[in-house]
Parts: structure tokens; sequence; C-alpha cells
């Protein structure tokens, strides 16, 4: 069930040994990578199948062409680790255990599209891990596999680190990219797209860590071989991170095709104690699901048609200790204060949002509040400037066709879970 690709080095090798890496069969995508054109790696990577493992699920081998396409120099290649999604924390491992493995992906990017300059956005919280980033890139200079002239070729590529501020907005690709720059980190209008007009107005690739990280397996072993390890619409394996009410929570490489049931019961060991009541995928953006969905293939196409979606490859499961009221309200406060504020429905949106459901929770709301949250929702979802706006509500939206009897019940003071109205409970 568990597929170790991406994640075979983790806890088998010192993480910043390139020596190590190389016994363990690192830098093999490199080399051969540079004695491939561009266009032979891009197609390896179209062929794999590969999505973007940041969130959205743009396939890769598309947004790699696109921006092979475009002529602007210089090209600039950047690594989104700014892993702010709750529930998330795959990239922490990746750049914790095998950071070579992310920093070879950056580096085979750099040759395809001749670029200089590679950056690694570290979320702020994540600024433990700079120094051993910063050894893993001395070790591979050191090497050779980085610098100038790498491996004795005309292919020159450095890669610097940047710490941001903590900031989850700064996950949004054109935020993050703002944010490089010393500006306010807040999402840019589009188009023109970053491909285009990306860092400091140049063309640029922004990638997600886990993405970057399968970049070398896909070039060593080929696109097809990748892609055989998934589904015909999600190819190879994906990290999936597993929290909550659960008896295992951690990381798990899995291929796709698995379903959400074998994710939870079988890897994650189902909850501890109480029935499982609902699950929140990929993250605080994310939809939820329910008990009926639960036989669902993880696979981005198949759970589209369901209404769910694999995001950041996040997994919370609740189980019936929690009001999904309450849980509402905590994600609420979550965007309340993550919300960049420049744009008025997210900025202002999310404050409302917020009140009437603490309002609910404390059993002094009422059905014309009901009808508000409803059109404050459709509100954020239809005219906020970036997607923080646009996803703060799904897993409210999601909840609210499933779950709203429990929530229904509230108007009557009457919380089923037995949170909301109980002594010494969150209100």
């Amino acid at each position: 069930m568990i597929k170790r690709v991406i994640t075979a080095n983790c806890d088998q090798i010192e993480p910043t040994s390139v020596k190590e890496y190389e016994q363990a069969g690192g830098l093999r995508g490199l080399k051969k990578a540079l004695k491939m054109t561009p266009r032979e790696i891009i197609r390896e990577v179209k062929q794999s199948n590969l999505r973007g493992r940041g969130g959205a699920g743009y396939p890769t081998g598309s947004k790699w062409e696109q921006l092979l396409n475009i002529k602007g120099t210089p090209k600039y290649i950047v690594a989104n680790a700014d892993e702010g999604e709750p529930g998330t924390f795959k990239d922490k491992l990746l750049l914790e255990k095998d950071p070579l493995r992310v920093l070879e992906g950056m580096i085979i990017a750099g040759y395809v599209f001749q670029a200089k300059k590679g950056y690694l956005y570290l979320r702020g919280e994540y600024a433990f891990l700079e120094k051993l980033l910063l050894e893993a890139l001395a070790e591979l200079e050191e090497a050779g596999y980085l610098g100038e002239n790498i491996l004795k070729t005309d292919f020159s590529f450095a890669i610097e680190i940047h710490l941001g501020a903590g900031a989850y907005i700064c996950g949004e690709n054109s935020a993050l990219l703002n944010s490089l720059e010393g500006k306010i980190g807040r999402p840019r209008v589009k188009p023109p797209h970053l491909a285009e007009v990306g860092l400091y107005g140049q063309p640029t690739l922004v990638n997600n860590v886990e993405t970057f990280a399968c970049i070398p397996t896909i070039v060593e072993q080929g696109g097809k071989k990748y892609a055989a390890w998934g589904t015909a619409a999600s190819g190879g394996t994906k990290l999936v991170c597993l929290s909550g009410h659960i008896a295992r929570p951690g990381v798990y490489e899995v291929p796709f095709g698995l379903t959400l049931r074998d994710l939870i019961f079988d890897l994650g060991g189902g909850p501890r104690e109480r029935k499982i009541k609902f699950y929140h995928l990929g993250g605080q953006s994310g939809p939820c699901g329910f008990l009926h969905q639960l036989d669902t293939p993880y696979c981005y196409q198949a759970l589209k048609e369901v209404g769910l979606s694999v995001g950041s490859g996040a997994i919370v499961v609740l189980d019936e200790s929690v009001c999904v009221l309450d849980y509402l309200k905590q994600v609420t406060e979550f965007f309340r204060h993550e919300s960049c504020g420049k744009c008025t429905p997210c900025r202002e949106g999310n404050k409302q949002l917020f009140f009437l459901l603490e309002k609910l929770t404390r059993g002094e709301g009422s059905k014309e509040d009901l009808k508000l949250i409803k059109r404050l929702s459709n509100l954020l979802r239809t005219a906020s400037f970036c997607g923080l706006g646009r996803s703060a509500t799904r897993a409210l939206d999601t909840c609210w066709e499933h779950l709203e009897t429990e929530i229904l019940a509230h108007l009557d003071k009457h919380c089923p879970a037995g949170v909301c109205f109980a002594q010494g409970g969150r209100n």
C-alpha cells in the first residue's frame, strides 16, 4: 500500500551528505538530464502525468512547456516551501530528511530553462531548517553539482534560501514572489501570468517542494514508469498527511488510486476512540468529506467528481466529539486572521462570518443569520481577489450540505456534540 519513491531516503541517509545521497541513487537524474535537451526532459515530465503537489494540481509538464516557449531572459526557478496549510507537513519531511532530492529537482529545472538563479522560499516557522539547507547547498557546490560549470558543463546555477515571515497568503505564488522582492506579500493581478512576468518582472517557474522532489525520479526512470504508479488521471505517488482523531498520524507516500477508506482506516488505523463524523481534505481551504464518500479513490479526477479534492495532501479526521459548527468557527477564525486585507470581500467577509458563527455557537443565532451566512459565503466565493477568499468557505459549504441538521440544532440552543453549551465549553 505504501510506495516509497520520493521518501525512500528519509531516515536512511544523512540528509546533507552528497556521498550517501549518491550511494542511494541520488543525482542520477541530474547527470542524465545534462545529456538531454530541455524538450526531451519536458516530454518525460508530461508523460509522467505529474500534477503540481502544492494544491492547485496543474499539470507540471504543461506548465514547464509554457515557460520554455517564452523567450524572455533571465528566467528564475522558485521552490514554494511556504507550507502554511493547516494539517500539512509533507514538505517539512522532505526538507528535513532528504533536502538534496528537492535541490536536485530545482537544478534540473534550472538546466531546462537555462536559469542562473533559483530561490527556495522557506516559511518563517521552518527557520530551524535553514542551517541544514545551507549545509546541503554547500555540499552540492563542493561536489560540483551546483555553482559554476556544473559537472564541467557550460551550465551554471545557484540557489538561495529566503525566509518568509509566517504569512499564510505567501503560499500563493504571486504573493510569494512579491515577498521575495521585499514587497508586501499580497497576490498580483493575473494575467500577466508568472511564466511571463514573475520574479523581478522576468519569466519564472514556481513549483511546490514535493513537485521538485519528483523530478529526479521522473528523469532517471522515465515518465511512463512514474505515471504507471498512479491512475490515468493522477500519475505517480502522493505524500498524504494524516492527523486529527486518528490512531497513526503521520506522512505516508502512497500511489494514487487507493480509497479514502484505505488511507484513513488501513494506514491511519481509524479514529482513536469514537466514530468518524467527517474529515477535512487538502487543508483549511479544502472541502470536508463524509462517511458515504469514504470509498472514493484518492485521485484528482475521482475526488473532483464527488465534490472533494486532493489539495495539499492533508487529511484531518474529526470524530463525533467535534461540533461541526464550532469547527467551522475555528476555520473561519483562521482565514480572518490570515487574510492579507487587500480585497473587501475577504477582509470583511471572513470577519462577519466569524461573528455570525460565534453567535450561533452561543445560542444567539437566528434564521436570518443563517441566510446571511449563505450570502456571505457566496460573496467570498465569487468576488474575492485571490484563492484565499474564494476557498475560505469550502468547508462551510460542504458541511452545510451534509450536516445541516446539526447546524440548525443550534437555533434551539442544542449542540448534538455537547460542545457549544456545555459548562466549560469553548464559549
